[in-house]
């Protein structure tokens, strides 16, 4: 069995070393980095990073490591925008020690509650099977709730010119 603290140090550590690895990439190579591939594909995704680094400054590194759709950009866009390298990492680490034991620990006390999963029965697994397609159902239906319409069908939406155009009278 693995140590937990041992797993949660080196996480700390990756995530930490991810985030900086990201963001001085942002900053080597500037602006120019969302015009190209992969994130010329993305380019919603990281107008909505900007305004969000833009709203947030700091806080938007530590809040972002918890949001899934900016989690990735974040870092890039904090070196592309040339923040503090200090400011940075000291946002960088301190959420780093916030966010991998919130996402590690709860599946490290279930596991520990449950035990050895090779003494389950058949009905055990059917049961637990059950338990995370429910679950899977839910989220996605909430998910789907809250992002409401997809980006493609606000594109499909868009006016064109001609009908945001004011009729002439």
């Amino acid at each position: 069995m693995l140590d937990p603290t041992t797993v949660i140090l080196w996480s700390i550590a990756g995530a930490c070393l991810g985030d900086a690895v990201t963001y001085w990439f942002g900053r080597w190579i500037g602006p120019s980095v969302v015009h190209r591939w992969p994130l010329n594909r993305e380019k919603e995704g990281v107008a909505r990073a900007r305004l969000f680094f833009r709203k947030y400054g700091f806080l938007s590194i530590f809040i972002g490591r918890f949001l899934g759709p900016v989690r990735s950009t974040i870092p890039l866009v904090a070196g592309i925008m040339r923040m503090r390298h200090l400011t940075f990492q000291i946002a960088n680490v301190t959420s780093a020690i916030a966010w991998v034991p919130f996402m590690l620990l709860p599946g490290y006390f279930f596991a520990r509650e449950v035990g050895d999963f090779s003494e389950v029965s058949t009905g055990g697994w059917v049961v637990i099977a059950a338990i995370v397609l429910a679950l899977t159902a839910l989220f996605t239906i909430i998910a789907v709730k809250v992002q409401g319409t997809s980006a493609k069908d606000r594109r499909k939406r868009r006016p064109s010119p001609d009908e945001t155009s004011v009729p002439a009278e």
